[in-house]
């Protein structure tokens, strides 16, 4: 019945427009009741976006699921990859939503609200991982909204195209841009910093620091 309810819904939408079809001609093409609908939807709007309210909780399960070995912005890069899975499962109805929402302010308006939801909930787990940093809290905010941007760059590139092309390469390449800005470096030994601490009596030279700091560095 939701299905069908869905059908009905951008069936309408397509022959009519969003605004001209009311829950009662969706309720008439189903052949179904009022109380149908609203069990499925509460209003117009959310028959239009489905399919989010279960995939936000997929994502918040997802980031809850995993433990302190994870690199935090990894975890948030590898849980909106849940979203783009979404899209992609059903191409067809993605890029048709895709045009009626460009059609119509009300369901951009509603579209952002539902981004701001996925935005918020990587936001919240980076607070809880980043809570011992230095301004943790605002690199948490920082890097949950530049995984939300590099994900909607890529996806919104990919429903322009008609749903063609490799979504999945571009949003790598998108998140590649977060992990490098706000991610921690690999580990390993290209990427381990030497300390070099250097002691020297008071009021030496500086020529003679200088030279004792190029020694130091050029040794084995």
């Amino acid at each position: 019945m939701r299905d069908a309810l869905i059908a009905a819904a951008f069936q309408l939408f397509t022959e009519r427009g969003y605004e001209q079809t009311t829950v009662d001609d969706i309720v008439a093409l189903a052949g179904v009741g009022r109380r149908s609908f609203f069990r499925y939807f509460p209003s117009k709007e959310d028959v239009v976006f489905p399919d989010h309210e279960g995939c936000l909780a997929d994502v918040t399960a997802f980031l809850a699921a995993g433990d302190d070995a994870d690199e935090p912005v990894q975890r948030v890069c590898d849980a909106v990859r849940l979203v783009l899975r979404m899209y992609t499962e059903n191409p067809a109805f993605s890029v048709q939503r895709y045009r009626l929402t460009k059609q119509v302010p009300g369901l951009r308006a509603y579209e952002l609200s539902v981004v701001w939801r996925y935005e918020r909930a990587f936001a919240e787990y980076l607070r809880g991982r980043l809570a011992g940093r230095r301004d943790g809290v605002l690199q948490a905010d920082v890097a949950a909204a530049a995984v939300a941007a590099a994900h909607n760059n890529a996806l919104r590139s990919w429903l322009r195209s008609d749903g063609e092309g490799d979504v999945g390469t571009e949003m790598d390449h998108a998140l590649g841009y977060v992990r490098s800005a706000f991610g921690a470096p690999p580990a390993g030994p290209e990427h381990t910093e030497d300390v070099v601490v250097l002691v020297s009596r008071r009021g030496a030279p500086l020529w003679r620091v200088v030279q004792e700091i190029e020694t130091t560095l050029g040794a084995d």
